[in-house]
């Protein structure tokens, strides 16, 4: 049989002494070629003009194995693994599931066929918080990059969420990106080769949005914006109801400009894309389809919906569960309220202070004045009550103070920047408040005085809501469990982890993480933090968007009561989400049980609100442009019920006021729900995608069985224990080892969510590809001072009545897609057989062969000599048998014809020219099985 010389993507060729695969190229001047066996990072570029003498590129073909190659059967299940696990191009529909570092659950995949149902992708993913949007974001951008339709991508964020976009791209696709931000702009225009700007030079993008939504950033950006553009939080880009122009909101405006592009793929992501105004949802949903903003959602029909449920998923975490009978574990939540009783000398001055805020709120007639001395007298009470170190550095003199540097203006637009909004970031206590409140003498005088009051009141003694906080923190900790304490302001979470540290012995670590420290020094501050046994981490809201904590902490306590009820499921998100190893959780809302303000914030609006979202299973968004519900709230509570004694006609008259907008809320959650019920992917269409990824590249059972048998191998002790394994690492080759320094022992697992205290091994994990290399050189190569593996076996049987021969292929093909010259190389290991002999066999397929591989037992040792005079014969008549090869490779090829027929009747997606088999398939292993003789 001959086969062409010519030098094309799949082929195997020899260059500087090594085995290379061909891989397709867009530039014809250029050879890219990947070592075979090898990974992404060694993929080389061979630059034909510049070829040197002696350094030709020369097709090659893989060894057919020789009876020298004998090993023991078993180890043939490693050389069948360690080839597919190294797999990075599996064949099948889904190109990049072999390139990931982790094992998508089923239910991620259905954004990402819903993304390739479209000729452009743009969906609005607005799943759970703690379900994984992140991840099926990174999906689809690495399905899009793999299929050729992406080089380039931004990814759009809130300036804290940077860091971890940059964390999580290099983590879980091995890419590098560069965050562009003021603190980073600069720094990366110096390595620009021209005038072109960052974003036509820096290929992959995580960008603040903050830093590209004014006029001039943003012209630039749309100028080079790249074909792909992820945009996280986007309900923060919602155009506000009753907005006269779409330049009223900048972070709108610059993603509607964006989606004015309809060649672009725009991905949006946020768990609360609703809230509670039908036009600030349409706003996003027409960055997707402009078509959108036209629908009546009051009277939206069934078509509408359909249309929708194209572009837009939202998931509960009860749908996902056991979705395609794939079990998904997500902790179980305990939350409670925990209150506490003021002091009789904190209630006195809590009442001296109230008193002070509401003369302050009223003392002025010039309604500019009124409104910031208002804002002033809120402002002051939340320090005050958060902890005396907050609410001293709210009473202290303002001559103390460095004042705002430009007077605080405000107008009818501007929100109450003492209360929670969307964009409320800063844990700093509103000093500037007070400095802008235009106090009287009589007034300054008043704060001096307050000021030395409170100083008396951080102690034990008299603060007893750091006694009840700390009797909690110890509670937990002696049950074992991973405290966070979240604090609305730095002053606060300094001063109780001050306490907090003092009262708990030495054996228990406490770090206090507030923004007086970067992104990456939170980081380092939580990572180092996770490595004490016993541990307590005191965090501002810093901490509660934006970094994943759940390997580390088990319980919340909320010190300080939100003010926004999204505030408590962003903290409890750190920890209760998908990934946290722990069954179960907690978290606990501290307040104060004789604070009528605490009182009625928590039950008529934080339980209201709660009782809606689990009644109607939808996240309800309290953000910016709703956030006159809390104003008028807090209005009436502190300056026009002056009497304390009138607290529950208050609580009768904040009830019916505020009815009326909750059950506004309410109904549109309903409303919300019955909307978008169904989603526009069936399982039982993706089921056979993922059964067939799983058998191409190995599924997480298949990396534990082959670690495990690969350790036994090297004569390395590794025993299963709880939910993995304890590996001892000292008989390891030194390449393998380093990876664990000097422990002795180490607790691994093949699951995610990982267990506390396992180190994870997936399939891309380099432990795991390193084994994996080190098999097939055992295979290949032998030696090293350990047992071969086999690529030849002789075994005598039970599982057979006649002689079998199994044949192990290693298959490659090219795909090329219609309409356009991009090519991808897929790669799948293949079983094949014959009973019999060669003149007269009867052929077993895959699934004969994969059950022979993995069930079949020598029932005595045959001598080498026996085995390889009968593996010597077999092999001399393989050259009768390299038609039936081809036949297998062409198998192969229209099985995967098939595969991307099915998966296009799936998605509507591009058709392929033709799928061509890479001819000969490499035979990686030959193995008799012969049965026990009859007596």
């Amino acid at each position: 049989m001959e086969y062409s010389t010519t030098i094309t993507p799949g082929k195997l060729v020899r260059y500087r002494d090594r085995r290379w695969v061909v891989l397709p190229s867009d530039d014809e001047d250029i050879i890219l070629l990947k070592p075979l066996g090898g990974s992404e990072h060694e993929i080389t570029g061979v630059y034909r003009p510049l070829s040197l003498p002696g350094e030709e590129i020369t097709e090659d073909y893989f060894p057919l194995p020789t009876e020298n190659d004998l090993g023991s059967f078993e180890t043939a299940r490693l050389l069948f693994n360690a080839s597919r696990l190294t797999f990075r191009n599996a064949s099948g529909p889904f190109r990049c599931i072999g390139k990931l570092s982790f094992r998508p659950r089923s239910y991620q995949i259905v954004p990402l066929v819903m993304a390739l149902q479209q000729k452009i992708s743009r969906l609005l993913i607005a799943d759970d918080v703690g379900i994984g949007k992140t991840v099926e974001a990174l999906i689809i951008l690495k399905e899009l990059i793999e299929r050729g339709e992406v080089k380039r991508f931004a990814i759009i964020c809130p300036p804290h969420l940077c860091e971890q976009w940059h964390v999580e791209l290099k983590d879980k696709l091995d890419i590098q990106s560069e965050i562009i931000r003021s603190s980073t702009a600069a720094y990366l225009d110096r390595r620009l080769p021209d005038d072109r700007s960052i974003f036509y030079h820096v290929p992959y993008q995580v960008i603040s949005i903050d830093y590209i939504k004014s006029d001039k950033k943003k012209d630039i950006f749309l100028n080079d914006c790249p074909e792909l553009v992820i945009v996280d939080e986007v309900h923060t880009c919602a155009l506000p109801e009753g907005a006269k122009s779409r330049t009223q909101q900048q972070r709108h405006k610059l993603i509607y400009d964006l989606s004015k592009n309809k060649s672009r793929h725009l991905i949006l992501l946020t768990a609360t894309p609703h809230s509670g105004k039908n036009s600030e949802f349409q706003s996003l949903l027409e960055l997707l389809n402009s078509e959108f903003g036209s629908f009546d959602f009051e009277n939206i029909n069934q078509e509408q919906r359909k249309k929708i449920a194209d572009f837009f998923i939202q998931r509960k975490r009860e749908n996902i569960k056991h979705w395609l009978n794939e079990k998904t574990p997500f902790p179980e939540r305990k939350t409670a309220e925990l209150a506490y009783h003021l002091s009789r000398a904190y209630l006195d001055f809590y009442n001296e202070v109230l008193n002070f805020a509401r003369g302050i709120s009223k003392g002025d007639d010039l309604r500019t004045t009124r409104r910031v001395r208002w804002w002033a007298a809120l402002a002051l009470l939340r320090g005050v009550m958060s902890s005396p170190a907050a609410g001293l550095e709210m009473l202290k003199n303002r001559k103390t103070r460095k004042l705002e540097e430009e007077p605080l203006t405000e107008t009818e637009e501007i929100e109450n920047p003492a209360l929670d909004g969307y964009f409320q970031d800063s844990d700093n206590t509103q000093t500037y408040l007070l400095d802008n409140a235009d106090l009287n003498r009589d007034e300054l005088k008043k704060l001096d005085k307050l000021s030395e009051k409170i100083t008396q009141l951080a102690n034990l003694q008299n603060d007893l809501k750091a006694v009840k906080a700390i009797d909690t923190v110890k509670n937990w900790i002696e049950r074992r469990f991973h405290p966070i304490v979240f604090c609305r302001f730095i002053e606060t979470a300094n001063y109780f982890g001050k306490l907090l540290k003092e009262d708990l012995p030495e054996n228990i670590t406490v770090e206090i993480i507030t923004s007086e420290y970067d992104d990456e020094q939170r980081r380092e501050m939580v990572e180092q933090l996770g490595k004490s046994e016993k541990r307590v981490l005191i965090a501002t809201d810093c901490l509660s968007e934006g970094i994943n904590l759940q390997n580390y902490f088990t319980v919340v306590l909320h010190y300080d009561l939100p003010w926004n009820p999204n505030r408590i499921e962003q903290r409890d998100g750190r920890v209760d989400r998908f990934g946290q190893p722990e069954e179960k959780v907690e978290s606990l809302l501290l307040y104060g049980e004789n604070n009528p303000v605490d009182r009625i914030v928590l039950d008529v609006l934080i339980k209201k609100i709660r009782d809606i979202q689990r009644s109607t299973g939808v996240n309800i968004s309290v953000n910016e442009n709703n956030i006159s519900l809390f104003d008028e709230l807090y209005r009436k509570l502190l300056i026009e019920s002056e009497k304390q004694e009138e607290g529950k006609q208050l609580r009768i008259f904040v009830e019916e006021t505020q009815q009326n907008e909750l059950e506004n809320i309410k109904k549109q959650a309903e409303k919300i729900r019955s909307i978008f019920a169904h989603t526009s992917v069936k399982p039982e269409l993706i089921e056979p995608n993922l059964k067939e990824v799983d058998e191409a590249i190995g599924d997480v059972k298949t990396v534990e069985n082959f670690v495990a048998q690969s350790l036994r191998h090297l004569k390395v002790n590794i025993e299963k224990k709880d939910k993995g394994y304890v590996m001892f690492t000292r008989n390891l080759p030194k390449h393998l080892k380093d990876h664990f320094g000097d422990r002795e022992k180490v607790l691994v697992s093949f699951e995610s969510p990982t267990p506390a205290g396992y180190r994870y091994l997936g399939r891309n994990h380099l432990f795991v590809d390193q084994l994996c290399q080190l098999m097939l050189s055992l295979a290949i190569e032998g030696g090293n001072g350990y047992d071969r593996v086999a690529r030849v076996a002789e075994i005598q049987t039970d599982a057979v009545k006649i002689k079998t021969t199994l044949v192990m292929f290693r298959v490659r093909n090219v795909i090329r897609e219609s309409q356009s010259r991009h090519e991808v190389i897929s790669e799948e290991m293949y079983l094949w057989g014959y009973r019999g002999s060669v003149n007269s066999m009867e052929t077993i397929d895959y699934a004969e062969g994969k059950q022979l591989l993995n069930s079949a037992i020598s029932l005595i040792n045959l001598s080498p000599e026996r085995q390889k005079t009968d593996i010597k014969n077999e092999l001399e008549r393989f050259e009768n048998l390299k038609n039936e090869f081809i036949k297998v490779a062409n198998l192969r090829a229209e099985n995967l014809v098939n595969a991307h027929g099915r998966f296009r009747n799936l998605v509507g997606g591009r058709k392929y020219e033709k799928v061509q088999p890479v001819l000969p398939p490499d035979v990686m292993g030959v193995y008799i099985l012969i049965p026990k003789p009859a007596f």
